[in-house]
């Protein structure tokens, strides 16, 4: 990236204070020892964080030019990250709208940070310009919000005008509608954004499969800690417990939902995980749906056996059915095929006798992302097309349970789109005593 433009920080931190705070941020002190040795053990290669960035900016430029938007305001954390692998206070920003970046199709990336927090992009190169940012959602603005939407818009569409060479097409990926018409009283014109982004996401370098492969090893250590914590007489949520405090000790982040279901609570399933007691020879069915390290989505699902009840010929019958799912929808995966053909290739039970899950793939990344490829009777009302392309990583998911009642069973691999076929990229051990 062409460095022309000097990174200039806002008057709220002194350049050495910041300098000093940056060394101590927590991308530049990295996961922390234990997973690093972890990762070393287990052959891993780490990634070349500075070269991942390039690439992941370049991505969202190419998309920029390819629909000739002169730039992209972006609000949701986990695409600001995806641009600038700059974090601050992720979850709360998720809906405290105080945190926003400038991409231009060419040009210096402007982020404006929340207050105080200039120093927080230290370790990233592809920041050229911080100021301090602009809250105008009712918390921060209360009446005043038509007042501060228009000191905002005049920064934006300034920029838009300084770096877009006449091009006004300006893409947001969220914005209310207070910011939409301040735009456009401005001559700026308005599109989602969030198209932009999804396709920027969807093909992995190099370096983020070598991150991925890392969270997905950070993860499955926490897995292991779940299972020998796996015990008649425990709840959901102190077993779930255990690998929320695994994540955050290999630099993980977060986890997005809390499926986790024991017994008769996995059948239906989206049972949110409960105060529940786990007792001998329940199914404890789980997806990690977490943020790990380097921001990594680790999206696994497995059903494990409780205690030394020998399992029931209905858990084992529910138990190979998903599993046989999961192994023929994996195999259909290599680059060219279509979203199409998956759709109506995949293994799959009949409707009425039993319950499925949302979709049959979907993409990941840093979450849960496109595409999301549906069941055949969806297809007509939300299904879109596509072909699988090399560096695309794909979630493969099954949930299986009679509509009648009786055991429910969760699996989901997450699979590499290589060149020639397909890699799993997860590497738990399914349920031996289920298969047998």
């Amino acid at each position: 990236m062409n460095r022309a433009h000097p990174r200039r920080i806002g008057p709220a931190s002194p350049q050495p204070a910041a300098d000093a705070a940056g060394a101590l941020n927590m991308h530049t002190l990295g996961p922390g020892e234990e997973a690093l040795a972890e990762w070393a053990q287990a052959g891993l290669t780490l990634p070349d964080l500075a070269a991942m960035r390039r690439h992941r900016l370049a991505r969202v430029r190419q998309q920029l030019r390819r629909a000739d938007y002169a730039g992209i305001v972006l609000y949701d954390p986990v695409n600001v990250r995806y641009a600038t692998d700059s974090t601050n206070m992720q979850v709360w920003l998720l809906h405290n709208a105080s945190r926003y970046v400038f991409v231009p199709a060419d040009g210096p990336v402007v982020l404006w940070e929340f207050d105080h927090c200039d120093f927080l992009s230290g370790h990233t190169d592809v920041v050229d310009e911080i100021r301090p940012c602009v809250p105008w959602f009712y918390f921060c603005a209360g009446d005043r919000i038509p007042e501060q939407a228009q000191r905002w818009a005049d920064e934006i569409a300034a920029l838009v005008r300084q770096h877009g060479g006449g091009n006004t097409r300006l893409a947001i990926d969220r914005c209310n509608a207070e910011g939409v018409a301040a735009l456009e009283g401005l001559g700026i014109q308005v599109h989602n954004g969030e198209a932009v982004m999804e396709r920027a996401r969807e093909i992995k370098g190099e370096d983020e499969i070598r991150a991925m492969r890392c969270a997905i090893h950070a993860c499955e250590q926490g897995m292991v800690v779940m299972r020998q914590h796996l015990e008649p007489g425990i709840s959901e949520q102190r077993l779930w417990s255990h690998l929320h405090a695994e994540n955050i000790a290999r630099g993980g982040e977060w986890i997005e939902t809390r499926l986790l279901a024991s017994g008769p609570r996995c059948n239906p399933w989206y049972q949110e995980c409960s105060s529940r007691t786990i007792e001998n020879g329940d199914l404890v069915a789980f997806d990690t749906d977490l943020v790990g390290s380097y921001g990594i989505c680790v999206d696994t699902s497995r059903t494990w056996l409780c205690g030394d009840r020998a399992p029931s010929p209905a858990q084992r019958d529910i138990y190979r059915r998903a599993w046989e799912q999961v192994q023929h929808n994996i195999a259909l995966l290599r680059p060219g095929v279509s979203y199409h053909e998956l759709t109506h290739r995949a293994l799959r039970y009949p409707a009425d006798t039993f319950r499925h899950y949302t979709c049959l793939y979907h993409g990941v990344g840093l979450c849960d992302e496109a595409p999301i490829i549906y069941f055949p009777e969806a297809w007509q009302g939300f299904g879109y097309d596509g072909v699988l392309e090399p560096g695309m990583v794909m979630c493969v998911e099954s949930y299986l349970g009679r509509i009648d009642g009786g055991p429910g069973v969760k699996l989901e691999e997450q699979v590499l789109i290589t060149p020639t076929g397909h890699e799993v990229l997860t590497r738990t051990p399914f349920e031996d005593t289920l298969l047998r």
